[in-house]
């Protein structure tokens, strides 16, 4: 990989050409890529930001070149993708907007012979869109990590990526000529977007292999599941009041908090996982609120426990309002919201019916291949979380593992003083290494034989409407 500045305004001091601290495969080339990722902008719109992802995705692109990646596509989503019924409403809404999509490309590279068959394929996705908030971007070599808004959620795993192919492809001579690498670097991660609009299209159009991997942040240990979440959304429309009379108007904070402390007592999440989030009416102090909205998040492992969730959401609320109206029916400052508290209530979904990646019970080659590859699995009894690797699921004859450096909440991911170690890079990226020279090795690349009968999957919007329908 050839040299590459640093980008003005930003240190440039990176990892050395020497590796003193036994950071390789990583090389300096690879710390002045990463600098200059995190310098360019690319929170999407959903986020508040104007991305710069065209600009980042061809940066990264010329960054894979000297490994013999080709650009296979280089698009914003059609926006048929942003219209089918289960994307998420934000989206949907965004997407009326034409320059919503055009700020959203995602970016597909290719290494390998034409026409090599899935059986011999590797699929590495990464996004890089970012959730909003910008970070001083640096690199500290007395710590030996680096700083910025996506270090490590998901531009640093981005460059490992490349940084353990460059290294398994020195080590296995012929690499390219034996199998096909695929890399997704995508938009529309972030945001609740949840790849609707950059990873699905892709694994649609069969941009996917036998073996895919989903670059984020595990600790570097493989998770094979992945759960996918609900937003529910419960609005008050009510009639706003002066703070003189506060008893004319519905008091939409009052009740929205009960609620919510409510909901958070009464639904039993079991195996997925309950988020009361965003509670929000106003906020001024001279006056009663009748509007409102409150949040609720929904992580689900499958699709039976996302019924019984949505289930669940629906029966607390009804419970919830009954609860309200029978305890402040005769407080005088409450009792008009008492009375009409379910009448002004109402519970939409801003989010619902997207797959979740169940635990495998198939694909045996998959745990063999981790452990020739020196990969630990995802601990057992850990719960695992949402990302993109949801649109594998239900792809028959694939394996798929979640697999990246360090941790969402260890390294700030989402979060203020966002950063990752150079070791954290460099281990990720023997794992990549490791993990070829593996699939590389077989043999798990023949036809699978532990699978049910493939069913048919969307290969277009048009195919994917009609399955959602």
């Amino acid at each position: 990989m050839a040299r590459r500045p640093g980008r003005p305004g930003v240190d440039g001091a990176v990892l050395s050409a020497t590796d003193p601290t036994g950071t390789e495969p990583l090389t300096t080339a690879d710390g002045h890529l990463l600098l200059e990722l995190l310098a360019l902008p690319t929170a999407g719109p959903l986020e508040g930001g104007t991305p710069r992802l065209w600009e980042a995705q061809r940066v990264y692109a010329a960054a894979a070149a000297p490994l013999g990646f080709t650009v296979a596509r280089h698009a914003a989503p059609d926006r048929a993708w942003a219209e089918l019924p289960d994307v998420p409403l934000p989206v949907r809404g965004a997407a009326a907007d034409p320059g919503f999509l055009t700020e959203q490309p995602s970016l597909l590279l290719r290494l390998g012979r034409p026409g090599t068959p899935r059986e011999r394929t590797v699929m590495f996705n990464v996004h890089l869109d970012t959730v909003a908030g910008l970070e001083p971007v640096r690199h500290d070599p007395a710590t030996g990590t680096f700083h910025g808004r996506g270090a490590v959620d998901a531009k640093g795993p981005a460059v490992a990526l490349l940084a353990g192919i460059r290294a398994a492809l020195a080590e296995r001579p012929g690499l390219a000529d034996r199998l096909a690498v695929l890399v997704q670097a995508v938009a529309g991660e972030e945001g609740g977007a949840l790849g609707t609009i950059g990873t699905r299209p892709l694994v649609a159009a069969g941009h996917y292999g036998r073996l895919n991997v989903f670059c984020e942040p595990t600790g570097n240990l493989a998770l094979t599941h992945c759960t996918a979440a609900m937003t529910a959304r419960i609005t008050t429309d009510g009639q706003d009041a002066v703070d003189d009379q506060p008893a004319a108007g519905h008091n939409a904070t009052v009740l929205l908090g009960f609620l919510a402390q409510h909901l958070a007592g009464a639904i039993t999440p079991g195996d997925g996982r309950l988020c009361i989030a965003g509670l929000h009416t106003g906020h001024l102090h001279n006056r009663v609120y009748g509007r409102g909205e409150l949040l609720l998040n929904l992580a689900y492992p499958d699709r039976a426990t996302a019924a019984r969730l949505e289930h669940a959401v629906t029966e607390a609320l009804a419970d919830g309002l009954r609860a309200f109206a029978d305890r402040f029916a005769a407080n005088p400052l409450l009792a008009r919201t008492a009375v009409d508290a379910a009448r002004i209530t109402r519970l939409d979904w801003l989010k619902r019916g997207l797959p979740a990646l169940e635990r495998p019970t198939g694909e045996r080659w998959l745990p063999a291949l981790l452990a020739r590859a020196g990969i630990a699995e995802w601990p057992a009894g850990e719960p695992g979380f949402t990302c993109d690797a949801i649109w594998l699921a239900g792809h028959p004859g694939t394996g798929t593992v979640v697999l990246g450096p360090g941790t969402l909440a260890g390294n700030h991911a989402h979060a203020e003083g966002e950063f990752v170690r150079t070791t954290e890079l460099a281990g990720f990226a023997r794992s990549v290494r490791d993990l070829l020279a593996a699939f590389d090795a077989g043999p798990h690349t023949g036809p699978p034989t532990d699978r049910p009968t493939a069913v048919p999957h969307p290969q277009s919007a048009q195919e994917a409407r009609a399955a959602c329908r």
